[in-house]
């Protein structure tokens, strides 16, 4: 039997980070369907608007070379979640960020806060990134913990128009001169 070889993206201390494919439609429908993990959305995803999330993932990887990676436990090799950096866009203009989605049995265990961090240092150190943003709307209390835990701070505020629908976010950020290794 063949051994096939993972090429990861980002190793952090407990996590392995690679892009998503479709093989892991029904792992990452899993997180994406379920309302209390990704309420920040407005709504859980239905099964075609998950493979609309994934192909759209995809492209990023083509044309940024970095998105949400699927993060797996080293140890266990269990999906924990989606994490990585990617292309925000705030009013018209560009910036890295990193966003997190966890499936919620790994809530309360560190991996958030590690993953987080192993993407800001992705971003500058590979990305060449001079700061590094995470939009999170103001009541998830936990997303903001995991932002101040990574180092980042509050630098403002937008409106984020998704689904018809104003979403006040807060916009988090990290210099790279600021940055927690």
């Amino acid at each position: 039997m063949q051994k096939i070889e993972i090429e990861y993206k980002i190793v952090s201390e407990r996590l392995n980070f690679r892009e998503i494919n479709e093989e892991d439609f029904n792992a990452v429908y899993n997180i994406l369907k379920d309302e209390e993990i990704i309420y920040a959305w407005g709504h859980g995803f239905s099964e075609s608007e998950t493979r609309e999330w994934i192909k759209k993932n995809k492209v990023r990887y083509k044309s940024d070379r970095y998105s949400y990676f699927f993060v797996t436990e080293k140890k266990s090799r269990n999906f924990i979640g989606l994490i990585g950096p990617l292309i925000e866009e705030i009013d018209g203009k560009k910036y890295i960020g990193v966003a997190y989605i966890l499936d919620k049995k790994y809530w309360g265990c560190g991996y958030a806060t590690e993953g987080l961090k192993a993407c800001i240092n992705y971003a500058f150190d590979t990305i060449k990134a001079n700061k590094v943003i995470a939009e999170i709307r103001p009541e998830n209390i936990k997303s903001r913990k995991v932002a101040e835990r990574a180092g980042m701070k509050i630098e403002g505020e937008f409106i984020k128009v998704y689904n018809n629908e104003n979403m006040l976010h807060l916009i988090y950020s990290i210099s790279k001169e600021n940055r927690n290794k």
